[in-house]
């Protein structure tokens, strides 16, 4: 399992001519909750485009760098397209708050969890509900289900999610 968390900062470099095309700024992600790409920093300063690059452009990612098809797989997009975010921006994911549809908060996302050998698919979301209960218990994983959506302020989760709350497999705590 993967954090989207670790993927951001990392080098990126194209397979073809071996340069470094940038680093990761930001992950994107449709409302089916897969990922659809990577943001790369180096945005220029008056533009409302972003330099993206689309998963199926990536061909292996480590923990030290992504490696990219080619430089052809840097595509200009632009910023209002973008539809979700783990980061940044108007759709970011990081932050946003956990509810339930009976009327629970959960806590808030730090992280988002994706196995890399089923590709893009994310499997769960880390919760935070406060700074003292992560040092008490660590942060929980809540796993995906297909109940889950993302509204504009929060993210709604089916009733009696909180039970079904992890502890995550490589947490830093445990």
């Amino acid at each position: 399992m993967m954090r989207l968390q670790e993927m951001i900062g990392l080098a990126v470099f194209d397979v073809e001519g071996g340069k470094q095309v940038g680093k990761v700024l930001d992950m994107m992600l449709n409302e089916n909750w897969s990922i659809t790409g990577i943001l790369l920093e180096g945005k220029t300063l008056f533009s409302s485009s972003v330099k993206a690059v689309l998963w199926n452009d990536i061909v292996a990612y480590g923990e030290d760098a992504v490696m990219i098809r080619n430089q052809q797989a840097v595509h200009k997009l632009e910023a209002e397209n973008i539809q979700l975010t783990f980061l940044s921006g108007n759709g970011k994911l990081k932050e946003l708050s956990v509810l339930t549809t009976d009327g629970i908060m959960i806590g808030h996302v730090t992280d988002v969890y994706f196995n890399h050998e089923l590709g893009n698919t994310i499997t769960g979301i880390e919760i935070s509900d406060g700074f003292f209960s992560d040092l008490m218990e660590g942060r929980k994983m809540l796993p995906y289900t297909s109940g889950m959506t993302k509204g504009e302020n929060v993210i709604m989760v089916p009733p009696l999610s909180e039970q079904m709350l992890e502890k995550p497999m490589n947490s830093v705590n445990g």
